[in-house]
């Protein structure tokens, strides 16, 4: 892999604020847990809009040689759709199931970072 866990997870959780993923955060689970290093959390909208998240995580994580353990297919009901990348972990989830779970809560210890849509530059008049 060409960059680090932790680098993979902030660049997943830019992807996923940049397209809209509400509420982006990061959570550092170094020796909390020992399966993974990194929850990356994020509300979707919509069953299409937790899909359109997940097709740019992988397209922007696939170049950095990152995959995903299994690709999921979220039903059109779906309500949380998790990613395993082994070192990390998204969850991408609707606004009830993130309330319900409450994820940060359950892992409280770990330190937790917001992750803000990068604001793209202003365009010039003319451009598309």
């Amino acid at each position: 892999m060409s960059i680090s866990a932790r680098d993979a997870a902030f660049e997943c959780a830019q992807v996923i604020a940049d397209h809209n993923g509400g509420n982006t955060v990061v959570l550092d689970l170094g020796g909390k847990a020992a399966w993974t290093d990194f929850f990356v959390i994020a509300t979707a909208t919509s069953t299409a809009h937790m899909r359109g998240l997940l097709r740019h995580v992988d397209e922007a994580l696939g170049v950095q040689g990152y995959a995903p353990t299994r690709r999921p297919q979220p039903a059109d009901d779906e309500e949380w759709c998790l990613v395993d990348f082994g070192d990390f972990v998204v969850h991408i989830m609707s606004q009830n199931a993130r309330t319900f779970y409450e994820l940060e809560s359950l892992w409280f210890e770990a330190s937790v970072t917001a992750v803000e849509p990068q604001k793209s530059p202003p365009k010039a008049v003319g451009q598309a």
